[in-house]
């Protein structure tokens, strides 16, 4: 009887053991140790509500919650309230800390995006045939900052450029579409063409301001309303709607491309690299105790820099990794940034000078 007793209490330790592997009794469970706030760029909202990052970001300890500004207006917010702020360049950092008193803080510079003008085909055709852009394929192509500012320092229409009256959409006068200048990503758009109206050097004083201010606010004016970030006019214009030449990151249109959108999507988009463009590195900001190692995880952690590729961006010193996710892109994506000269912003007080001016 003992001898049954044992084999039968055996056989049920044995299941016992069985059912909790089968479970995933033998398994860690994922478990997030720290919830973090932070305000981010729009331009980053998907990155991290993908699935992935967040369970990336969990089996690191963390649960991520994030709100969305303007870069350039973080600093105005309420910044105790956050964790962390993570804006898309590195020149409202230095702002963010003063304002969160944190300054002197250990900021990451986890990835970095380039900015780009998306063209529809017809208006990137038509700026070629113009000299105003050097295609380099059906897909891509080169924005000449020099021609393109002198065309908007004269007013010029569209109608005036040589072939447009084949295409009955191109009216009006020629523009890029911004955001506001003073919050977001049109502050990168004026850095790069006032360098260029400066003769080619960074605006650094009153003097520079006044020469290059009535064209700044010829580019903004002619814009009307405002958007205060990036996604709203990316997403018009990729919905066949907006204005057929828009500012964008380079990180939307590799996103974009790699989630392989349905046929037609994208066939009748240019991708233009400025010929003179100032490079965005995304600046995390840790504000609390909670948040210190978070920046150094997103700029480090090999899944959260392959995830960061998979939504566009390219990590620093990462060229070779931004260059294999997006070989099948080949036809709109400038890896390499051949030909693009990159040039420093100015400082936060003499482009938000800028800004003012060109606002009116």
């Amino acid at each position: 009887m003992r001898r049954i007793l044992g084999i039968a209490l055996a056989v049920l330790l044995l299941g016992g053991v069985v059912a909790v592997a089968l479970a995933g009794g033998d398994k860690t469970p994922t478990t997030a140790t720290k919830t973090v706030k932070g305000v981010i760029g729009s331009e980053k909202s998907e990155y991290f509500r993908d699935p992935d990052v967040v369970k990336a970001l969990a089996d690191k300890g963390y649960t991520v919650k994030t709100e969305t500004s303007g870069s350039w207006a973080m600093d105005q917010l309420a910044l105790k309230e956050f964790d962390f702020a993570f804006p898309s360049s590195s020149e409202p950092a230095t702002e963010i800390e003063a304002a969160a008193g944190v300054k002197g803080a250990q900021t990451t510079k986890p990835f970095f995006s380039p900015l780009v003008v998306i063209a529809r085909s017809n208006a990137a055709k038509v700026l070629a045939d113009n000299n105003l852009a050097k295609m380099t394929g059906k897909n891509s192509g080169t924005l000449l900052m020099g021609p393109y500012l002198k065309a908007a320092g004269e007013d010029r229409t569209w109608q005036q450029l040589s072939g447009s009256a084949a295409f009955a959409e191109l009216t009006g006068t020629v523009f890029i579409k911004t955001t506001d200048p003073a919050t977001s990503s049109g502050a990168l758009f004026l850095a790069a063409t006032s360098n260029v109206a400066n003769g080619n050097s960074v605006v650094s004083d009153q003097a520079a301001i006044d020469r290059t201010a009535p064209l700044m606010q010829k580019l903004i004016s002619v814009q009307g309303a405002l958007e205060p970030s990036t996604d709203d006019p990316f997403r018009a214009f990729i919905s066949g709607s907006g204005e057929p030449l828009i500012l964008a990151y380079e990180s939307q249109v590799a996103s974009l491309l790699q989630q392989k959108p349905g046929p037609g999507a994208t066939d009748g988009m240019v991708v233009l690299y400025p010929d003179t463009t100032v490079n965005s590195p995304h600046t995390f900001v840790p504000i609390s105790e909670n948040a210190k190692e978070l920046g150094s995880l997103l700029a480090n952690d090999p899944k959260l820099r392959e995830l960061a590729v998979r939504h566009g961006f390219r990590p620093q010193n990462g060229v070779s990794e931004f260059t294999a996710a997006t070989a099948s892109h080949a036809a709109y994506i400038n890896p390499e940034l051949t030909g693009i000269r990159q040039v420093s912003a100015p400082t936060v007080k003499i482009l938000m000078a800028l800004a003012a001016r060109a606002k009116g």
